[in-house]
């Protein structure tokens, strides 16, 4: 453990002699497809040191190759009790973190509420989700720095009947990082949180369902949420277009949404 610790120092006043910053390091959760891939492929080549999670391998062992000495994986089901513990050791093979990004999720649009397809929609988005974004919020808290970003869905704004679970499910990670915001407000940490809200992107979640409107290239949306992070930004809702239409969404009253329903069906 020493000479590791001495090694790692040594590394970091090479670093600092040669003129160069330390590598900022991330952990994706969720980095073996869609916004989750393309954003860790984005950090890679921008010289980040990237942990790599999911609870397929063989895609992060792609993305590992293309930097062996700065990318890390892992096998983590977050669904999983021994979640939090394999991420914490993510963090410490990587000799700590900075970023926290949560792109795991799933979902479906399920209008005849299959049971199987709503409780795993939410033991995901919901129980998952608060079980590694807390594992990552007591880790940042110790060290009184950290920034979580976790990538949620327009689709929280509003109740969307097609995909209820989802839509349900989003909505709580955005209430819940905003709690979290102001706990650590309240336990005056220098935390910091990006809630990332894109529209419908072209992701292999949506592979096989309906037509989306405006549908986005996940290059695209992955560039517009490395420019999030790199900026710390409170929401950043993907894309302009988007952020007009829950605009819109925000101003019917309750009473009309559901009429609105019909449209999106």
């Amino acid at each position: 453990m020493f000479l590791i610790i001495f090694a790692n120092n040594q590394n970091e006043e090479k670093m600092k002699e040669n003129g160069h910053k330390k590598p900022q390091r991330a952990v994706i959760m969720g980095a073996s497809s869609g916004i989750g891939y393309a954003l860790a492929q984005r950090l890679i080549a921008h010289g980040w040191m990237v942990g790599l999670a999911a609870r397929r391998t063989q895609p992060l062992q792609q993305l590992q190759q293309q930097a062996p000495e700065r990318c890390f994986y892992a096998p983590i089901d977050v669904t999983d009790a021994h979640a939090e513990a394999q991420l914490l050791a993510l963090f410490q093979q990587m000799g700590g973190v900075d970023v926290y990004v949560h792109a795991a999720g799933i979902g479906w649009q399920n209008p005849t509420l299959v049971a199987e397809k709503e409780l795993q929609t939410a033991e995901t988005n919901a129980v998952g989700f608060i079980r590694m974004v807390g594992t990552a919020y007591r880790y940042f808290a110790k060290r009184h720095k950290g920034h979580i970003v976790c990538i949620s869905s327009i689709a929280g704004t509003k109740g969307l009947g097609p995909a209820p679970a989802y839509s349900a499910t989003k909505a709580l990670q955005n209430t819940y990082l905003q709690a979290l915001e102001q706990l650590a407000c309240q336990q005056r940490l220098n935390l910091r949180f990006t809630d990332i809200r894109p529209g419908f992107v072209d992701t292999p979640l949506l592979t096989g369902t309906t037509q989306f409107p405006m549908l986005m290239p996940v290059e695209r949306v992955a560039k517009s949420i490395e420019k999030a992070i790199r900026r710390q930004r409170h929401v950043c809702i993907i894309d302009w277009r988007w952020r007009v239409v829950t605009s819109l969404w925000r101003l019917i009253p309750n009473g009309l949404w559901r009429y609105v329903g019909r449209m999106l069906h």
